[in-house]
């Protein structure tokens, strides 16, 4: 099934929307700058523990949001889900991120 004709906010259950995520990055340097971005985030929630200092949330933001919209827009060539999805495109991010880790997905 494409997933253009799939509307994001159709889905009522993660459970059924993770398998359009994941259709969503079928490209894999678009999963590839999702894992950095949320690898890089990551980091950032560790310094902003560590240092205290809030400047962190927003460069955490910064890579998990940017290094993601950037895979969608020039290597996936699809609109980001969290557009429409933001709650379950969030969840499905470290969804995906521990798949990668555990090889359920390939990197």
């Amino acid at each position: 099934m494409s997933t253009a004709a799939v509307d994001p906010k159709s889905f009522t259950r993660f459970a059924d929307f993770y398998p359009f995520y994941l259709r969503e990055h079928g490209n894999r340097t678009c999963r590839r700058l999702h894992f950095l971005g949320s690898t890089l985030a990551l980091v950032c929630l560790v310094m902003l523990v560590a240092s205290g200092r809030p400047v962190y949330l927003l460069y955490g933001l910064l890579c998990g949001y940017g290094f993601a919209w950037l895979g969608h827009f020039v290597f996936e060539k699809n609109r980001p889900a969290s557009f429409k999805r933001p709650l379950y495109s969030f969840m499905g991010d470290w969804v995906m991120y521990k798949d990668i880790w555990t090889g359920r997905i390939p990197f």
